[in-house]
C-alpha cells in the first residue's frame, strides 16, 4: 500500500494535502481497497462550511456506501467534477486524480491531531 510522506491522515482514512491555508482532501489507498470499485461519488456543496469529522460526501461502491468525514474545519473551495462520470479514479489514483474536494482551511493547529504517514501506515498497513 502507498502512504505518501507529504500528507496527513484521519483515522476515518481520508488524507490531506495541505498547501498555505488550502487543503486537498481524498481517500487513502487503504480505504479504496476495502472499498472495492467504487461506482458513485457524492461530491460536497461549493461553499459548504465545514466543522472537523463532519460527513461532507458519499463514496459507494460494489460492496457498500461510506461516508467521507472532513478532516479539519474549513469551507469547500472546489471538488472534483471529473469524479462524476468517472468515480474509478478514486481506485485508479486516490492520491492524484482521485481527488475529491479542496478546503479553505480555518483553523491550521487542527492538523496536529492528525496521523503522520508512519502512524497511518503503523495502524492500517
Amino acid at each position: 500500500m502507498n502512504f505518501p510522506d507529504s500528507l496527513r491522515y484521519a483515522n476515518s482514512h481520508e488524507w490531506i494535502k495541505i498547501e498555505g491555508n488550502k487543503g486537498k482532501v481524498g481517500i487513502s489507498d487503504f480505504a479504496q481497497k476495502e472499498l472495492g470499485d467504487i461506482v458513485f461519488v457524492e461530491l460536497p456543496e461549493l461553499g459548504q462550511s465545514l466543522n472537523q469529522s463532519d460527513a461532507c460526501a458519499v463514496v459507494e461502491s460494489v460492496k457498500t456506501a461510506s461516508d467521507i468525514y472532513c478532516p479539519v474545519d474549513g469551507t469547500i473551495t472546489a471538488v472534483n467534477e471529473e469524479l462524476n462520470s468517472h468515480p474509478e479514479l478514486v481506485n485508479e489514483d486516490c492520491y492524484g486524480k482521485g481527488w475529491i474536494f479542496e478546503i479553505e482551511i480555518k483553523n491550521s493547529s487542527q492538523t496536529d491531531s492528525l496521523l503522520t504517514p508512519e502512524q497511518y501506515k503503523e495502524k492500517y498497513a
